[in-house]
């Protein structure tokens, strides 16, 4: 060996083993909110000490994402506009980066499969972390509703079809399914479950929500919020989920997306923000508000929500962001502030944490704060909580994911195969006269026909990225896939949702006339399309007027003025109809539509929602028997928009008739029939002394012969309350599989918050008192009835 190089390892060795003073190498000094061993509320309280007044303000205002990333063919890296908000406004949130529709003009071309959106997060993180003083990560949200709203994830049915199935425990995998998709490629937070309370069919925005009963809601929710942030959110595969919208903005005055709404406290408590505050139990971290006012008061600067309500009430950890441009509203829509400075000051003081936009905080909080009109301890509080969710998820230690997983974990075959059982178990057979369906898988020739029946996009519903070809299943190809080569199809559109220049009714009804039954695919659409314009927030912008007509009649934007069946899709269900075939009606919507005609007319009806990618598969499994339905309407269909609202559960009194028609719904909520029969007996109801809890038993029997599911729905009445009530309540419900002939048992623990109402006082109590159960399959379809008494 080299004497040289000898002494220069010996030297070396001595110096690493023993400690001789002026030789000792000097020890690198990790800050402490670097240190992952260090307690999250101390590594906060040291990176806060650390940032600047700018910085800080950066970590709070989140700008959209799609443009901080360009695409060279298989590569991905950081844009000259992500470059520039990092140096000038300190970014530290990016909301919707991945996501991908005719808003944010990204396509199956020029957006990202999920390797590459997996680069592109890894990207965005390296440079923040790179090029930034305090090289903090980037907290990333995403939409999440029913499905990761980015190119080649799996798309699930839209919640009020996930509702419809009556099942949380299944709706809880499928989110964890929607929260692997989204942390894989990068994302952080997804956002959903909508929990808003939907009362007014017109509005645009009902198929994203749960429907009109708060608690079952509230068990939807709850399955959400487990699903998508499971045991850990340091995980790898799991979420922060975000909760829409706060509060009670699915009952606008006249159907108006973000308008107004006018109610009592005691009902806003009652009814509106039940489910939020069982997902805040459940512990969920991020909440966003809504863009109407309540009684006068923005939800972005409402101080009673966001402070007294959601934190001191409910014990709420996480943080609250705003919708989109909503803070900038509170001067643009509301008129409630006189500059954006006040805007922004208003929100923060409210409790407003992040501002989804990046204008409604930014300069304008800046001003605010120079002003003085917010403080440095109100802005460190919002900034904290952004900065808890970045160290809870471990982004300091682990800000990259691996493409290569994202490859292989997203749209793999076992989420593509939870979609196809969330759809089936979401479809609701509305009627069955004689017993038409299951159709057979014998017959020699089957007429599909309808512009719903062949139509990928108008099957998905809003929120959902673009698709390439073999990604969805509609009806049609659901219906070949079901009978292969043996059975003739006859496919024929017929006509547009909306649009009548194109009708071709004629070769509809020839069609039908050649073949033994038909199936026909009716309905609505929610497919934005590259024709429609948008505004800031995303909301299609509508034009009464507009020459060419897009089959948009849902979705964000899109509120009603009636609720009929669009364009010349009546005559062609009329024309159909006149052939004398067998019909099978299946719905294909987002919203509750009139179906006068087709309940009295068509011998069977099936309504599917928006069913998701596996949509056509679960409609066929259902038409031909492989699954037996057991969805359950989770809002009224109305028989008038003159009717409205028409919510099962309405206080007293009673509701009268018109003198058009008597004021019931055409089909109330849980309602659904099965291929099968269901017998109810032997209700067993013991109140528990001093507890103000009830143990419920009853037997459920399949009388029929074949299996199928029954959804066991409890309701209650209070005999005598303090304040008005409704007439009936859901509070329990159970989805319960039972072969053909099979009997269960089935018990229920009725427990305080399922007895509680909210008093004169403004305070949750059981009252004392006389109780009246109900037991059956539907609001109005009591099976087994019965009184207990509250000491």
């Amino acid at each position: 060996m080299n004497k040289k190089l000898q002494i220069t390892l010996c030297l070396s060795l001595a110096f690493s083993t023993f400690n001789i003073p002026g030789f000792a190498q000097k020890k690198s000094t990790l800050p402490l909110y670097k240190n992952a061993k260090a307690s999250v509320e101390s590594r906060i309280k040291d990176l806060l000490s650390r940032m600047t007044v700018e910085e800080k303000v950066g970590q709070i205002s989140m700008p959209l994402g799609w443009p901080m990333y360009t695409k060279n063919g298989n590569e991905v890296e950081v844009s000259e506009a992500f470059k520039k908000s990092l140096k000038e406004s300190y970014t530290g949130m990016l909301w919707a980066t991945l996501r991908a529709d005719p808003w944010t003009k990204k396509t199956l071309a020029n957006g990202l499969n999920p390797e590459l959106a997996a680069k592109a997060t890894n990207a965005i993180q390296k440079y923040a972390i790179e090029n930034t003083r305090l090289g903090i990560p980037v907290l990333l949200s995403e939409e999440a509703p029913h499905g990761h709203m980015a190119i080649g994830t799996t798309v699930f049915p839209t919640s009020i079809g996930q509702s419809s199935t009556f099942d949380p425990e299944l709706i809880e995998k499928m989110a964890a399914a929607i929260a692997e998709e989204t942390r894989v490629q990068g994302g952080h937070i997804g956002y959903g479950p909508v929990l808003d309370l939907a009362r007014e069919p017109r509005w645009s925005r009902v198929e994203e929500t749960y429907g009109e009963d708060h608690v079952l809601i509230s068990r939807m929710g709850e399955g959400m919020v487990r699903g998508l942030q499971g045991k850990s959110v340091n995980s790898g595969v799991n979420v922060v989920a975000t909760l829409k919208h706060l509060a009670a903005y699915g009952a606008p005055e006249g159907g108006h997306n973000g308008s107004s709404i006018n109610l009592g406290l005691r009902t806003l408590h009652q009814f509106y923000l039940p489910q939020f505050k069982a997902a805040v139990k459940a512990g969920v971290l991020s909440v966003m508000t809504s863009y109407n006012s309540i009684d006068g008061v923005p939800c972005s600067s409402n101080s009673v929500l966001m402070k007294d309500i959601l934190r001191q009430d409910w014990g709420f950890k996480g943080f609250v962001v705003s919708d989109l441009n909503s803070i900038s509203g509170l001067k643009a829509n509301h008129h409630v502030a006189a500059t954006d400075a006040d805007a922004a000051s208003l929100a923060i003081n409210a409790g407003l944490d992040a501002d989804l936009s990046g204008i409604g905080y930014g300069k304008s909080l800046l001003d605010a704060i120079k002003q003085g009109k917010v403080s440095g301890q109100v802005l460190d509080t919002a900034v904290s909580r952004v900065l808890r969710i970045k160290f809870r998820m471990g982004l300091f230690e682990n800000p990259y994911v691996d493409p290569q997983v994202a490859k292989q974990k997203v749209r793999d075959a076992g989420k593509i195969g939870i979609a196809r059982e969330v759809a089936r178990e979401s479809v609701i057979l509305l009627k069955n006269q004689n017993q038409l369906l299951p159709l057979s898988k014998k017959l020699k020739s089957i007429a599909v026909i309808g512009p719903n029946a062949d139509n990928v996009y108008n099957q998905l519903g809003d929120y959902t990225a673009p698709q390439e070809e073999g990604n969805v299943v509609t009806v049609l190809q659901g219906i070949k896939n079901k009978l292969g080569e043996t059975t003739k199809i006859n496919y024929v559109k017929g006509c547009g949702i909306r649009d009548t220049l194109s009708s071709n009714i004629d070769d509809a009804v020839s069609a039908a006339k050649k073949s033994d039954a038909v199936v026909i695919v009716l309905g609505g659409s929610s497919a934005r399309d590259f024709k429609t314009e948008y505004i800031e927030t995303g909301a299609a912008k509508v034009d009464a007027k507009a020459q060419t007509v897009s089959d948009m009649e849902s979705g964000e934007g899109y509120d009603r003025a009636t609720l009929d069946l669009m364009g010349d899709q009546m005559k062609l269900l009329k024309a159909v109809m006149k052939t004398g075939k067998p019909v099978v009606l299946v719905l294909i919507k987002g919203r509750p539509l009139n179906l006068n005609w087709a309940a009295e007319h068509v011998p069977s009806i099936l309504d599917a929602w928006y069913p998701g990618q596996e949509g056509g598969n679960a409609i066929a499994d259902v038409l031909f028997g492989d699954y037996n339905p057991a969805g359950r309407l989770t809002i009224s269909v109305p028989k008038s928009v003159g009717q409205l609202p028409v919510y099962y559960n309405a206080r007293y009194p009673e509701k009268h008739d018109y003198i058009e028609m008597d004021a019931k719904p055409l089909y109330s909520f849980g309602f659904g029939l099965s291929y099968t029969t269901f017998a109810y007996q032997n209700l067993q109801m013991v109140a528990n002394k001093g507890q103000k809890t009830v143990s419920v038993k009853i037997d459920v029997k399949n009388t029929g012969s074949v299996d199928g599911d029954e959804v066991v729905q409890l309701y209650l009445q209070h005999k005598k309350s303090s304040v008005v009530l409704p007439g009936k309540q859901l509070i329990r419900f159970k989805r319960v599989a039972l072969k053909a002939g099979e009997q269960k048992t089935l018990s229920f623990t009725l427990n305080k918050s399922d007895l509680e109402i909210y008093n004169q006082k403004m305070e949750w109590v059981v009252e004392p008192g006389a109780y009246h159960l109900m037991v059956g399959g539907s609001s109005d379809e009591i099976k087994l009835e019965g009184d207990f008494v509250i000491q």
